[in-house]
């Protein structure tokens, strides 16, 4: 499987896709989270530069409308940014992922993260990855990677997906060139940016463990 669909997975309330060609003078639900986050002042209204920092972050990461508005989909993107700065060099800090394996692939639906770990040893990572969107959701549990292909053609999606790694039916880890907090998520597949999947490409093999766990965000 590849990427999913551009739209996004909630619907804002508030402002309209009609106004996406301006920059929104209305504050946000979130307005005091999304100001602390991007370093603004902090006074939970709305300003000409508050909406051009919000809306410099919706473009970077494909959050539409962008237009600057302070909404659920853009404070949840951030939420999980600050939950994977916060995972630090110590990811499997709850015990999440097995650590009786050896040699596992670890991903955290609920932070959008993934990992190596060697037994308690971290290997490489934590990473941002992209999981599977809302009725598309990447599978929890214990798999294995049953298949390799440096270079996989999606016949569903229509596109390269360099760099898969086939543990559970359809779904792989592979690269994608896009934000990996791009909503809504992928058709199932774990995305990873080329550098990390390449990492990982070199790192696992056939019959290499994985362990899927957590929820994503708005699934």
């Amino acid at each position: 499987m590849g990427t999913g669909s551009l739209a996004a997975s909630c619907l804002l309330v508030g402002p309209t896709a009609a106004e996406a060609a301006s920059c929104t003078t209305q504050t946000g639900p979130y307005q005091n989270q999304v100001e602390k986050f991007l370093g603004r002042p902090v006074d939970g209204k709305q300003s000409a530069a508050d909406c051009k920092s919000i809306q410099t972050f919706q473009k970077a990461h494909e959050i539409t409308p962008s237009i600057g508005y302070a909404g659920q989909l853009t404070w949840r993107t951030m939420d999980t940014i600050l939950q994977q700065r916060a995972a630090g060099k110590t990811p499997n800090k709850a015990g999440r992922c097995p650590t009786n394996k050896g040699r596992v692939a670890c991903v955290d639906l609920s932070r959008q993260l993934s990992w190596v770990q060697d037994g308690a040893k971290l290997a490489y990572g934590p990473v941002p990855v992209r999981t599977g969107r809302d009725g598309a959701e990447t599978r929890t549990g214990a798999k294995r990677i049953y298949h390799r292909n440096i270079k996989h053609w999606s016949t569903i999606y229509k596109v390269w997906m360099p760099y898969s790694q086939f543990f559970d039916g359809g779904q792989a880890f592979h690269s994608a060139t896009r934000s990996m907090y791009s909503p809504p998520g992928s058709g199932g597949c774990v995305n990873m940016r080329p550098a990390d999947a390449k990492a990982y490409w070199k790192l696992l093999k056939n019959g290499a463990d994985v362990f899927v766990f957590g929820r994503k965000p708005g699934t």
